[in-house]
Formats: C-alpha cells, sequence, structure tokens
C-alpha cells in the first residue's frame, strides 16, 4: 500500500501539468523533466538510489511546483488568453500542488521532531556488508543514555585474528558519514570493538 502512494506522489505533478499543458513543445519538455524527477524519487523510494527519502520528498515537493510555474510561464508568452476551463484546471492544480507541499512540510517537520529524539537505531543496511571468509554470527539493538545502535557480532571463516577482521572491515577508527541533507542533521557513525572474545561491529547516531 505504501508503495502505491509513494508512486502516485511521485507522478502527481506529471499528471497535474498534462492537465494544465496547452503547448505541445513546451508541455512535453516539462513534462518529461517532472516524470524524470519522479522516476528518480521512486528509486529513491524502492531503494535503488541510495538517498535520504524524507529530504528527497521535500525537494520534489518544492521544485515540482517551481517547474510547472515555470512552464506555464513560457506558455503565456506565447498564447493568447486562456479560457475559462482552462482557469479552472489551473485553480485545480495549485491547490493540489499546494496540499502535497503542506502535507509533506508537516510530514518532514513531524519525521524531525521524532529524530531528534534519538530513540531509533539505524537500519540493519547502515552496518558494513561482509568481505568474504568474514560472516555475522547475530544482530541486534542497544539503546542507553546516548541514544539507540545497530550492533552485531561477527566471526572469522579463515581464522583470523580479531584485529585482522577489523582491518578487513576496515573499521581500524570510527567512520562518520552525513545522513540527511536538509531534516535529518544527524552523522551515521560505523565502527568496530575487540572485546576480547570477539569483534562487534555498530552504527549509531552522531550529532
Amino acid at each position: 500500500m505504501l508503495t502505491v502512494l509513494g508512486i502516485l506522489f511521485a507522478v502527481a505533478p506529471a499528471v497535474v501539468w498534462t492537465a494544465i499543458a496547452r503547448t505541445r513543445p513546451v508541455g512535453f519538455a516539462i513534462g518529461g523533466m517532472l516524470l524524470a524527477g519522479g522516476s528518480l524519487l521512486i528509486g529513491v523510494q524502492q531503494g535503488w538510489i541510495h538517498a535520504p527519502r524524507p529530504d528527497a520528498h521535500l525537494v520534489f515537493t518544492i521544485l515540482s511546483p517551481l517547474l510547472i510555474a515555470c512552464g506555464a510561464g513560457l506558455e503565456g508568452r506565447h498564447e493568447d488568453s486562456p479560457p475559462p476551463a482552462w482557469m479552472a484546471r489551473r485553480n485545480g492544480a495549485i491547490g493540489f500542488l499546494g496540499m502535497q507541499f503542506a502535507l509533506t512540510l508537516v510530514a518532514g517537520l513531524l519525521y524531525a521532531l521524532m529524530i531528534s529524539e534519538g530513540s531509533d537505531a539505524p537500519p540493519s543496511k547502515a552496518l558494513p556488508a561482509m568481505p568474504p571468509g568474514i560472516s555475522m554470527i547475530n544482530e541486534g539493538t542497544s539503546c542507553g543514555s546516548g541514544g539507540c545502535w545497530r550492533v552485531a557480532t561477527v566471526t572469522s571463516e579463515d581464522g583470523l585474528s580479531r584485529p585482522e577482521i577489523i582491518r578487513e572491515l576496515g573499521l581500524q577508527q570510527e567512520r562518520c558519514r552525513s545522513s540527511g541533507w536538509l531534516l535529518d542533521w544527524r552523522d551515521l557513525c560505523v565502527g568496530a570493538r575487540d572485546n576480547g572474545e570477539n569483534v562487534t561491529i555498530y552504527a549509531g547516531w552522531g550529532y
């Protein structure tokens, strides 16, 4: 159900533009750009493109109306005064896009508020991929006063020592990268610990 709603969200601006476009050259150009943007957003939704989903939705929702307004302005330079029926469709399009923007903004603010509480652990995909010969034997989450982490125990199938495992994972030092662009200001930090008996890898949020 969420997948269907996400796809409808992504293609909605292109459908709106189809209803109000009046010239073929501008119509195809703007429509193509909206479909391209919608396709990129669907790629983010499905995980085919690595990008923060909330930020991608917000950027798409901001840029789509601007692109449509630009197209309408270009058409207005070369066309006579639009008929009343087109004016009605345009007003409906403005209302629809405004509602979409408002809902996205509210959802984005709720998301930002939720992550500020620091009660969620990073997803499993935040942990590094296992190189050949190293496997993950368990995975879970751990929470404390500093927030929650995704943790896993790894072992070597080739008899590597614990320092060698950490070196193979490339985690001699903790690595941090930005988690988002606009709504999510946290860093995603990944590291490894030698616990004396095994190696634990973790992923957690930094601020």
